[in-house]
């Protein structure tokens, strides 16, 4: 059971530069798997190649094979694709449907889109809000949420959906901290409470350290780094790469620079 992404290399219509590849990956249920690289390292194109956006919707050209829990993707329809790998942009605002009323109608959207029974949609809706803690959300107008609400409230609506897996491109690019905070304490819900499978690429190498399992890092398109999340992002390549190594690695590095001996006591009285 997982999200397999093997021998993969994509390239976008009109172009014969290969945009992501050659990459293998797995993600699998309950684990959250970190994405960081620079700019232009092909880290949105795994996302669409992961959910069966490219080339399903974007078109491009694909060679390997993307499964989901062994069923090949290119066979599936974008609807039953969207019920098992869930896709969350940037931006909320990008995926809230700005036709609703309260944020428990547009949680409901897709499930009602789905033509499931009333009983099972309210069951869904309730579910999702509770699983991303935001449950007294519900009669709000969605147009009048801060950003991270608003971001919750998209995760809610996707997970609404109930995916295995879950994709998403950068989802505290926009937030504040309180905001990030927000959406990492719900990623970690949905992961060891609801058994979804997380690719989470995210610029913000504080949260990939704080809630990833494994990681890996793109350049050009290919993986240059894979394995435990902590050695990962502790590489002292990743400055070479365009990534900006979390703080608490930053401030070691900088201490011992400095002369000044690290230790536990002292990572933890400057969290």
């Amino acid at each position: 059971m997982s999200l397999e992404l093997a021998s993969i290399r994509y390239r976008y219509a009109g172009t014969s530069a290969v945009a992501l590849g050659p990459l293998d990956l797995v993600i699998e249920p309950g684990r959250v798997v970190g994405v960081a690289g620079a700019n232009e390292s092909g880290k949105t194109t795994l996302c669409l190649v992961a959910a069966g956006m490219a080339p399903g919707v974007v078109g491009g050209r694909l060679e390997g094979r993307v499964t989901v829990d062994g069923v090949a993707a290119a066979g599936l329809r974008p609807d039953e694709m969207a019920q098992l790998c869930g896709l969350l942009f940037q931006r909320a605002a990008m995926q809230l449907t700005h036709t609703t009323a309260t944020v428990f109608e547009e949680v409901a959207f897709g499930p009602c889109n789905l033509g499931l029974a009333t009983g099972e949609v309210v069951a869904r809706v309730r579910w999702a809000l509770d699983a991303v803690g935001v449950g007294e959300l519900a009669p709000r107008d969605p147009t009048r949420l801060s950003g991270g609400q608003g971001q919750l409230v998209a995760l809610a609506a996707v997970l609404a959906l109930r995916p295995k897996y879950l994709i998403l491109d950068e989802p505290t690019s926009e937030l504040d901290p309180a905001g990030t905070q927000l959406v990492a304490d719900a990623l970690v819900r949905a992961a060891r409470e609801t058994g979804v499978g997380i690719l989470l690429v995210e610029h913000k190498t504080d949260v990939l350290a704080r809630i990833a399992d494994e990681a890996i890092v793109l350049e050009r398109g290919t993986v240059a780094l894979h394995g435990p999340a902590a050695g990962v992002l502790a590489d002292p390549r990743l400055a070479e790469l365009g990534v900006e190594p979390p703080a608490r690695d930053r401030l070691e590095r900088d201490a011992w620079a400095a002369g000044i001996e690290w230790s536990d006591r002292l990572a933890e009285a400057i969290r």
